[in-house]
């Protein structure tokens, strides 16, 4: 009798325990939009490339400062990778924006340098005061003579899931030719009082 009962009972544990596993649903799995678009835009990325490793890096710097010395302008280097959903955002913004596109390519020479496992571009970097550190994007900003002007770590320019337009217009204000032309800010003469 007793083998009986301990048989009953351990049927009865395993019909409950089964019971709790059949009516247990596993939650639904939450899609975030933002990491839905940011993998959208890094598949986007790979067939038509922002960034391009096979570029000669020099040569293409070499030609954006002699642009921006006939055009009066300064150069911007923005580093990264079609690997970098934040280059990606940071290019978008500035493309979606009528003026900060209107006021980036009145003032500078935008190029796009890569740094990827195919290319990493070392000894440009290297040249520019490793400004990897910062992570990516990067920008570098050079005069028209190819001196480094400055270097922006590009987290000061985000806000939320993307970048600030109001802070990426203050970035390019700040190193147009005429936000550091000493002219700019020479004492303005009086005007002549009449006696």
């Amino acid at each position: 009798m007793k083998k009986y009962f301990f048989i009953a009972l351990i049927t009865a544990f395993a019909i409950c325990a089964k019971a709790q596993t059949a009516t247990t649903v596993a939650p639904a799995a939450t899609v975030n939009p933002a990491v839905t678009a940011a993998k959208a835009r890094l598949a986007e990325a790979k067939t038509n490339p922002l960034y391009h490793p096979e570029a000669d890096a020099k040569a293409e710097i070499a030609a954006a400062i002699k642009k921006a010395a006939a055009e009066n302008k300064n150069v911007l280097l923005q580093w990264g990778g079609n690997w970098c959903i934040w280059c990606l955002r940071f290019h978008d913004l500035v493309k979606s924006d009528a003026d900060l596109t209107k006021y980036m390519n009145d003032n500078f020479v935008v190029l796009h340098v890569n740094y990827s496992p195919e290319n990493k571009n070392e000894d440009i970097l290297a040249s520019q005061g490793y400004p990897q550190r910062f992570g990516f994007p990067v920008f570098v900003i050079l005069d028209s003579k190819g001196n480094r002007l400055h270097t922006q770590d590009s987290a000061f320019l985000e806000e939320g899931d993307g970048h600030s337009k109001k802070k990426v217009m203050e970035f390019f204000r700040a190193w147009t030719t005429t936000a550091i032309d000493p002219k700019t800010y020479a004492p303005k003469p009086k005007p002549a009082t009449a006696n």
